[in-house]
This record gives structure tokens, C-alpha cells and sequence, in this order.
């Protein structure tokens, strides 16, 4: 059977796909079985792999929002826009649990113009700067001219010493991250000119899904159990992660939810974050 995929492509429909993906939202076997079983009675030909999401997001939910809301994740990073200001503090999140230290939205002086700078970690003295690329849709693809241009500005950056997390530094190396993907091209360039990408499912085997998943590290906006709009509201709260509403639930009092709708969206962040 032919499925079209966001791009628009017609593609063979690859059910070892989904049920890889219901897997890693933490589905139980027979739950898998019967979700397949479901998806496969209702498709025809030509069906879009949007409309499989969506059948399969109603039927996890049905079983647990927690299962719902790993599945959801890809969206959830979508979520994080429209500009990708919260997508750039999540992303210093990230290295930030993997012991980096981190300062986001700077500005430094190259050798020949000034850059803003989205990220900069630093672990063992060694510092990179990561600009991050962001796509409010899933069609979006980062192609060769970005690792182009980013290239040259790290070139006038990394001639010149900088104040970022202390005096007389100097920046070593250069990340790229999106939250959708880059071209073939874009990879080719980036490896060649040594510069690291990092995407949704780049590198193989360290990319933005297992980074979260490794770390429980799930944004709120993967939340079934919040409207976008109190989405929105604990962002501006500074609250980026799931783990951020367990360990300080007062932040979801503050947006005017009742006592029940709170305990329903604890409930559902322990589920995420496998703690129940």
C-alpha cells in the first residue's frame, strides 16, 4: 500500500516504521499489537502518514497520556516557535545535562562584524558555539547553504579571544542543530568542513530524540493534559521540561488550573518521565 509522506512523496507504507515508533513511546507489546491491528483495518491507498499519526495518537491516548505524549514529540519541538527562542534554551537543556555549561543569546565581536550567537557550552575548556535552526513545520529541511554561512561566521569568531563564561576565551568548535533535518548535501559539507550537526535523528545514534529520551528530558509541550495556550504561559514561566513541573509544581498553580487539572498533569509528567 502507498502512503505520502509530509513531503509529499509516495512511498510503500513501512509498518516495522510505526511499530518502531509506538515502541519508543513506551506502548507495552499487546498495546502495539492492537494499535497496528486498528491502523491497518482503517488505511486505503494514498492515506498521508499525518493521518496514521493521528490514529495512532488517539489510540495510545486511550491506553495513557504518557504513551501519547513520547509519541508526540517530534510535534512537541514544533511547538517551541513560532522564532525558536524556547527551541534554543531547550537545546542548552540538553548539553546542559550532559554536564556542559551553557549561556544562550549572546553577542560577540568577530574579527571583521559582530555575531548573535544562539548557544555557547563549554566542558573541560574546550568551548563550541551551536546555532540552531528551527522549523515550525515538519517539511522544513536545513540544506547546504546553512552550514555555508554558519562556517564563515564561526571563522571570524574563532580568530578573535571573547568574555562568555570567563576572560580571554576562545571558541574551539561549531554545532548546527535543527529540530527537522538537514539535506544530504548539508551533512557532506558540514563533515568535510568540521563542523558537528545535530537534528531529530542526526547522528545515528545520538541525535534529539535520544538525547530527551536518554535524559527524560521531554519538553511541556509534549503535554496532552495543557492547552497550547497554558503551553504557552509556563514557558514564559521559564518552565521548558516535564521534569520542571514535578519538581516545582507551584508553576502550574500560577496559570489558574484546578486542583483536579493539576493532578491530571502531574500524573501524566510522571508517566512521561517513567516515574509511575
Amino acid at each position: 500500500m502507498k502512503v505520502i509522506k509530509h513531503s509529499g512523496h509516495v512511498v510503500p507504507f513501512d509498518i516495522e516504521k510505526l511499530r518502531l515508533s509506538l515502541q519508543k513511546s513506551g506502548a507495552a507489546p499487546e498495546l502495539i499489537k492492537e494499535s497496528l491491528a486498528q491502523i491497518q483495518s482503517q488505511m486505503y491507498e494514498g492515506i498521508t502518514t499525518k493521518q496514521i499519526y493521528k490514529m495512532a495518537f488517539v489510540i495510545l491516548k486511550k491506553a495513557s497520556n504518557g504513551h501519547a505524549a513520547r509519541y508526540n514529540l517530534r510535534s512537541a519541538l514544533q511547538m517551541l516557535g513560532p522564532a525558536g527562542f524556547f527551541f534554543e534554551k531547550f537545546i542548552a537543556r540538553l548539553y546542559a545535562a550532559e554536564g556542559f555549561k551553557t549561556r544562550t543569546n549572546l553577542t560577540l565581536q568577530g574579527k571583521c562584524v559582530s555575531h548573535e550567537v544562539d548557544v555557547m557550552i563549554k566542558k573541560e575548556n574546550l568551548i563550541s558555539m551551536i546555532e540552531c535552526k528551527f522549523h515550525s513545520s515538519r517539511e522544513g529541511s536545513s540544506d547546504v547553504k546553512v552550514p555555508m554561512y554558519i562556517l564563515s561566521r564561526f571563522n571570524d569568531l574563532k580568530v578573535k579571544t571573547h568574555t562568555i563564561f570567563s576572560n580571554s576565551e576562545t571558541i574551539n568548535s561549531c554545532i548546527i542543530v535543527t529540530n527537522n533535518r538537514f539535506t544530504k548535501d548539508a551533512e557532506n559539507f558540514a563533515n568535510c568542513s568540521g563542523i558537528n550537526l545535530l537534528s531529530w535523528d542526526y547522528p545515528k545514534d545520538n541525535n534529539i530524540k535520544s538525547k530527551i529520551d536518554k535524559a527524560a528530558l521531554y519538553p511541556i509541550t509534549c503535554l496532552t493534559t495543557l492547552s497550547m495556550v497554558e503551553k504557552e504561559k509556563l514557558l514564559i514561566l521559564d518552565q521548558l521540561l516535564v521534569k520542571d513541573l514535578i519538581n516545582d509544581s507551584h508553576s502550574i498553580h500560577k496559570i489558574g488550573l484546578s486542583e483536579n487539572r493539576v493532578r491530571n498533569v502531574l500524573k501524566e509528567a510522571s508517566q512521561i518521565c517513567k516515574l509511575i
